[in-house]
């Protein structure tokens, strides 16, 4: 089992039409995002103009979840609200436009993938997934088969696990919780 912490104060920003993103972890790591040779990609972006048009990438399934306020989204021209920390979920060859101004959490799953979900979770959780991903939303400790974890809010935490072990977490504040298998 391999354990990765990802802090936001460490990841270097790009530029999209929109705004800024930064990027935490993109898997493989020989993978470029330009490309779209990527199973998945977890990363974090600032909405700077409105209106603003999401990436769009074909062959993959998008979730996003707002940081910092509501989103007010046209999804395929399909006005949309998301409440702060609510889960969005698309397929990112999906036309979506922004109406806010903000900051979210983004995670971009190949369609080959066959099996993930986000969710928020707080609390005691097992997983026995190939892969875990947590993202602070506060300051949060978590508790990794009893070995604490500290993470400042925005930072990712990602357990690489083939074995499919069975992983017992605890969250002392709520994340999201990310869970994948290839």
């Amino acid at each position: 089992m391999n354990i990765q912490l990802f802090s936001k104060k460490n990841t270097k920003p790009s530029i999209w039409s929109g705004g800024l993103t930064y990027e935490y972890m993109i898997d493989p790591k020989t993978a470029n995002y330009a490309d779209g040779d990527f199973s998945f990609r977890i990363s974090s972006a600032t909405i700077e103009e409105v209106p603003s048009e999401f990436t769009k990438f074909k062959g993959y399934h998008r979730y996003l979840v707002m940081l910092d306020n509501d989103l007010d989204v046209e999804v395929n021209k399909e006005k949309k609200v998301h409440e702060k920390y609510e889960i969005m979920e698309f397929n990112s060859d999906d036309e979506v436009t922004s109406f806010t101004k903000g900051t979210d959490f983004n995670w971009m799953v190949s369609e080959k993938v066959s099996d993930h979900k986000l969710e928020i979770a707080n609390g005691n959780q097992n997983c026995n997934t190939e892969v875990v991903i947590v993202f602070s939303l506060d300051a949060t400790v978590i508790t990794i088969d009893e070995k604490p974890y500290h993470l400042e809010p925005h930072d990712a935490l990602v357990i690489e696990n083939q074995e499919k072990e069975n992983v017992r977490l605890h969250f002392s504040n709520e994340c999201l919780l990310g869970v994948l298998d290839f």
